[in-house]
């Protein structure tokens, strides 16, 4: 029976992370490969789709054909549609059809696997083996929900780039899942490919700071006013350290006023100031010109930048959003721990060197615990020896004193209360115990 591979993709640096992975012979041969498209902003009308970005054109080459997801579910958002349970082989066999599968053996690449548009996908090829690879930082961190057991059984492996050396990821892990490292000289080779066919960049000066923008009122982390203001940070920071000339990319849905208020502060500081309107991965950036510092909140090209490409960089900003990420579950908390704790601190602030190595393990199983305990039972012996022996003013940062208290973890609850059980009931009474203290003061 033929094979067909299906790769799904929503970012360039997903797509050359899978390009890179078919380069390096880490899938069995197949009759196809084809390349799905998601576009998941917000309004995909007016953005431009993954295949349509500058750069694309050499991960085409990659795959048998590029399909677009969107464009099979319209009008419905991506972000949103699920098939009824009852509706699922009529739209696998619509998705067959349209594009030309026939009967052949589906297998699926997928990112970001616990939520739509990944997980739909993968319900509606039912039975067929998943890969799941990583786009990024949240990998090291924990699934994010519970996954069906139908789906996340069908998972045979993680595939992610080695962005922290000696960190396995623990995505996936209560499934059992193995992790396989796509080679870095694969995945740089690519990103060359790409990096040669991106025109109209601006020549760079020598020895230039470049500031990386997250658009992170966009996800309600920070509010827009407070992104300027890091923005604006980032900016004096690189001028504190000697760069006269900064470039700021800036995200590609942010707001044109980003670009205005670091405009504003430049010329106060007399520093000469580029903004790159092209939209393009960093990476091509780090291939066309060797910024002298590269500078961002917990960009994953941070970590490309300091791994693949030997460059100096610097974070900024990891405490606050810490403290505001919201729930404590938010999947983007492992990747601001890891910048807080691997990256040097741009201001360089006392007491912020970043952690020991052998130290990451611990960290990040310690809250990926706190964070899904109920996903990684298991995990709760080393999230209470770390918590023991490693909790201090550089890592309490990491952990919220209320959370630690309701899993009855060391660093919660009070020293006088220690001697309580860690069991559900006597965590409620000292609640209602509290209550009842309070109630009586008024």
């Amino acid at each position: 029976m033929p094979t067909t591979q299906i790769f799904c993709a929503s970012t360039l640096y997903g797509a050359a992370t899978l390009a890179a992975a078919v380069d390096s012979d880490l899938f069995d041969e197949a009759e196809r490969r084809v390349l799905l498209v998601f576009n998941n902003s917000a309004t995909p009308e007016t953005t431009l789709p993954l295949d349509r970005m500058p750069g694309f054109e050499p991960l085409r080459a990659h795959f048998d054909a590029v399909l677009s997801w969107n464009e099979a579910i319209r009008p419905f958002h991506p972000g949103a549609w699920t098939p009824r349970a009852d509706d699922i082989p009529l739209f696998e066999r619509y998705l067959r059809l349209l594009w030309g599968l026939g009967d052949d053996r589906v297998e699926l690449v997928l990112e970001s696997i616990q939520v739509t548009p990944a997980l739909t996908v993968a319900q509606l090829f039912t039975g067929a083996p998943v890969h799941v690879y990583a786009d990024g930082l949240m990998s090291y961190g924990p699934t994010r929900n519970k996954l069906d057991p139908l789906v996340g059984t069908r998972v045979r492996r993680l595939l992610h780039l080695d962005l922290v050396p000696g960190l396995t990821p623990l995505l996936l892990t209560e499934f059992d899942v193995p992790a396989q490292i796509v080679p870095t000289g694969a995945f740089l080779k690519v990103l060359r490919e790409l990096a040669d066919t991106v025109e109209d960049l601006p020549v760079l000066p020598d020895n230039s700071a470049l500031l990386l923008g997250q658009y992170l009122s966009a996800l309600n982390i920070l509010s827009a006013d407070q992104e300027e203001n890091l923005h604006v940070r980032m900016l004096r920071g690189a001028v504190d350290r000697g760069h006269r000339s900064v470039v700021f990319k800036p995200h590609p849905t942010a707001p044109a006023r980003f670009s205005r208020a670091l405009e504003t502060e430049a010329e106060k500081l007399g520093v000469d100031l580029t903004v790159l309107d092209t939209p393009v991965l960093a990476e091509v950036l780090f291939e066309k010109a060797r910024p002298g510092l590269v500078v961002g909140c917990f960009s994953t090209a941070l970590f490309t930048a300091a791994e693949f490409y030997d460059l100096p960089v610097a974070r900024i900003g990891t405490e606050t959003l810490l403290d505001r990420l919201t729930p404590y579950q938010n999947s983007n908390r492992v990747p601001v721990v890891l910048a807080d704790a691997v990256l040097p601190d741009l201001e360089q602030r006392k007491g912020e060197e970043p952690l020991p190595a052998e130290e990451l393990t611990e960290l990040i199983a310690a809250v990926g615990f706190t964070q899904q305990d109920r996903i990684y039972p298991a995990r709760r012996a080393t999230a209470e020896k770390y918590l023991a022996k490693r909790l201090r003013p550089r890592t309490q940062r990491y952990f919220r004193k209320k959370r630690l208290t309701s899993l009855g973890l060391p660093g919660g609850i009070p020293e006088r209360l220690a001697f309580l059980p860690h069991n559900s009931t006597a965590r409620r009474v000292v609640r209602q115990a509290r209550a009842l203290k309070k109630a009586v003061k008024r």
